[in-house]
């Protein structure tokens, strides 16, 4: 299997299904504003003290926040927190689990760590490919039109939003559902290429079941894949090149084109609301700081504390799904009834 040469292009390593970097890993990345630089080791991706989370704002001042989102339009910054509740693991919380993410640069310079990746990724898309849209989804898109949402920037890679039937959504962190070819540029389908992981291995494709069963429970996600040197993984079917998942990893820019189209939401827009993200990297951090910059207000709603908690112009706590529900019942509005997926 042919290595193909570290590109300079895109693609997080996301969650505790994905688990897979060395300990010892740097990222290698130069400063600037694209790139997702804040490394696992600076900022642990495990449980938080749980006396910073459980707190709630009264109904006076979740009816007050909504107050400062009326009349739009507002863009919406959205993290791990509003995934939770479709079983998807966030990263700071108190019930998150350790672990170590896995660098751009391990990626495409070592075979070894690929097949780390793939094997244990294998095993985690079992559970990542079957989440759906969860009530804070659906309330979201139901709250479009009476907030006058110019759209979702969202750090998550799982597509909910899409589902539930947000839009416009800028994916700032790519699609876990997508993978790329980094040589041609090509694309297929997470699906696909699952399917022929398992028919290239099929000693975890029998074992699959348990083995994603054990992965839920085990502290970094892996349970028993953690012999993976032997794991098979094919080359773009089109030009022979590494393929990648369509993910940001640490180290790595952000497609640049993404960034923009982030940016000129919050540009037309009068406020910004964040839901669910404690704002730990500079990746979404940079929206609310640019926000507070042009002097539009800030409203963030999340369980446990944010890195922009001191600016922001409104913090509400409690869980996203039950402040959001506090807004539609004020407004008239029911969940939204999503999309079918297409597989």
């Amino acid at each position: 299997m042919g290595e193909a040469p570290a590109p300079s292009g895109p693609a997080a390593d996301v969650g505790r299904w994905f688990s897979t970097g060395s300990r010892s890993a740097d990222t290698g990345a130069d400063p600037g504003d694209h790139v997702f630089r804040t490394h696992a080791r600076d900022h642990p991706w495990g449980p938080a003290d749980p006396s910073l989370y459980g707190r709630l704002s009264t109904p006076e001042e979740v009816l007050g926040a909504l107050d400062v989102l009326r009349g739009g339009p507002v863009t919406v910054l959205t993290g791990a927190g509003l995934s939770t509740e479709s079983g998807l693991p966030d990263y700071r919380g108190p019930r998150a689990v350790p672990r170590t993410p896995m660098t751009y640069q391990e990626f495409v310079r070592s075979d070894l760590s690929r097949r780390r990746y793939w094997a244990r990724s294998t095993v985690g898309w079992t559970q990542f490919g079957a989440a759906r849209p969860n009530r804070g989804h659906r309330l979201l898109a139901a709250l479009a039109a009476p907030l006058e949402i110019t759209g979702v920037i969202t750090q998550n890679v799982d597509r909910l939003h899409e589902e539930a039937g947000s839009e416009p959504v800028v994916d700032l962190h790519g699609r876990l559902d997508v993978v790329r070819c980094l040589d041609c540029d090509a694309t297929i389908s997470r699906d696909s290429l699952h399917s022929r992981l398992l028919g290239m291995n099929p000693d975890i494709a029998a074992r699959l079941e348990d083995l994603a069963r054990d992965a839920a429970q085990a502290p970094d996600g892996d349970a028993e894949v953690d012999r993976t040197s032997r794991f098979r993984y094919p080359p773009c079917a089109l030009c022979g090149g590494m393929l990648k998942p369509d993910v940001v990893f640490f180290g790595e820019s952000a497609r640049r084109e993404m960034v923009a189209d982030a940016f000129a939401l919050l540009e037309r827009s009068r406020a910004l609301l964040v839901l669910g993200s404690s704002l730990t990297v500079m990746s979404g951090l940079r929206f609310a700081r640019q926000a507070l910059a042009d002097g539009k207000p800030v409203v963030i709603v999340n369980d446990g504390p944010t890195r922009a908690d001191d600016r922001a112009t409104v913090r509400v706590h409690g869980r996203v799904a039950d402040v959001l529900g506090a807004w539609a019942l004020e407004l008239g509005v029911r969940d939204h009834p999503g999309r079918h997926r297409s597989r």
